[in-house]
């Protein structure tokens, strides 16, 4: 793989939890990763021999704040100055100081999408992975870390999902006869509305559609795939306009304050709504005081199937990295268990590494790994990725799905037009970047939207 071509990786919708992620079993197996943020752990980014690390998770203040203490309590062999960017940043600043020869971060870290692009600006990590041989890391996110070449490039961190919160509250207007674990797309469009009209004519339903929400994720890689099985290659198709037109239904019951709503937790937690999707990591907090008056739920299916969005994060080294070794310690002391626990208690990202299930998780993150593997485990699920290999571009194309839903849910416009006006922008992007499709669209030599 070259820098600009990452190869599409191949990845079968059980890689996480197959182990045992979930409540009932007494082992984890699953990725997902974290941000950063500008602040040091242990020593301040400029002191000789602190380990720089670049990354694009954990960004809000509170979930940055959680896994610094994590930086610093579980790793000893070197200071941190933990540094939080956004993938646009984060493209940007390993690309500028490995192609100048002028390298001052040591270690990076980011989702699958977010360094794919960049495999030939990243160190070789074969030595790091046959150390971890005994981890219990899942071949395939291993074989994901090579980039499509045969050397490993980063080492799987942790995974994570987006599933349903709905407080116990909502189930009396469930409709007669639906399992809310095996939530059809028109079974959720009917429990919506009948809340709603239950509840005085105000909706219970809502989306994270705020200005830092991660609403274009449902569109990418829940609906959509659901409606018409890919993402980019059929953006514009039937299914899709029919897709569309469902979510503009979804929408007329959703709370209209969703568009405020950049993280689903605390509106759930004020009884603000009773139902929402929603990241993990953004939802965890809603049951955390009294859990057993939540349900956490699967994705709905859709004509096609299941679709939801697996979230993939990996530790990279960039070439040139002025402290390697100490770079290798830290991702060696991020690998182990006991650490990633430490991650899925306090920001609800799932380990990749094998590890005992503890009796003290909190009953909140356990009802979500019981959601997130029913999810993963049904017979039609359709695995997704977030965008891969679009850098600085990520958020123009995301930026399209944010569109899309804006013309079509809040301004009204006809499905179909805004679809192919949509689908233009797309290609004017995607045929600059030049990148293979990404799941579940089928690999191409150049993704476009038909």
């Amino acid at each position: 793989m070259t820098n600009g071509t990452p190869n599409r990786p191949v990845i079968s919708r059980r890689i996480m939890l197959r182990a045992g992620l979930g409540v009932g079993l007494g082992a984890l197996a699953g990725p997902a990763l974290a941000a950063c943020g500008g602040v040091s752990t242990s020593g301040a980014s400029g002191e000789s021999g602190t380990v720089n690390f670049l990354c694009t998770q954990f960004t809000p203040v509170e979930e940055r704040q959680r896994f610094e203490k994590i930086l610093g309590k579980r790793v000893t062999a070197a200071k941190v100055a933990y540094n939080p960017v956004d993938a646009g940043v984060f493209a940007s600043t390993l690309q500028s100081q490995v192609d100048a020869g002028k390298v001052q971060i040591s270690l990076v870290g980011g989702v699958h999408g977010d360094l794919a692009p960049h495999a030939g600006r990243l160190l070789d990590l074969d030595d790091i992975a046959s150390a971890l041989t005994d981890r219990g890391i899942d071949p395939e996110l291993m074989a994901l870390g090579k980039l499509g070449g045969g050397t490993t490039k980063y080492i799987p961190w942790m995974q994570a999902s987006y599933v349903l919160a709905v407080h116990k509250k909502a189930t009396q207007w469930l409709p007669s006869g639906v399992d809310p674990q095996r939530l059809t797309y028109d079974q959720l469009l009917s429990w919506a509305t009948a809340a709603r009209q239950g509840n005085g004519g105000k909706p219970v339903f809502g989306l994270p559609a705020g200005p830092k929400g991660l609403y274009h994720r449902f569109f990418q890689g829940f609906l959509l795939p659901s409606f018409t099985g890919g993402q980019i290659t059929t953006f514009r198709s039937p299914e899709a306009a029919q897709a569309w037109t469902y979510m503009k239904d979804l929408w007329a019951v959703t709370a209209p304050a969703s568009t405020n709503y950049d993280s689903m937790q605390e509106p759930l937690q004020r009884g603000e709504v009773l139902m929402a999707w929603d990241h993990v990591a953004r939802l965890a907090d809603a049951p955390k005081d009294k859990p057993d008056d939540w349900l956490m739920l699967p994705a709905p299916s859709g004509p096609k199937g299941l679709g939801y969005l697996l979230v993939v994060a990996g530790l990279a080294i960039p070439r040139g990295a002025p402290d390697v070794d100490k770079a290798k310690e830290v991702i060696k002391a991020l690998s182990v268990a006991d650490t990633q626990l430490d991650v899925l208690r306090d920001n609800a990202f799932f380990p990749v590494v094998k590890a005992t299930l503890p009796g003290d998780l909190p009953p909140a993150i356990a009802l979500e790994a019981a959601a997130v593997q029913k999810q993963q485990n049904d017979t039609a699920a359709i695995v997704s990725l977030p965008p891969v290999g679009l850098g600085s571009k990520d958020g123009e194309v995301s930026q399209i799905f944010k569109d899309t839903f804006k013309q079509v849910c809040i301004d009204g416009k006809p499905v179909q037009p805004v679809l192919d006006n949509q689908a233009k922008q797309l290609n004017a992007i995607l045929d600059e970047v030049k990148v293979p499709c990404w799941k579940p669209d089928p690999a191409a030599a150049a993704c476009r939207a038909a």
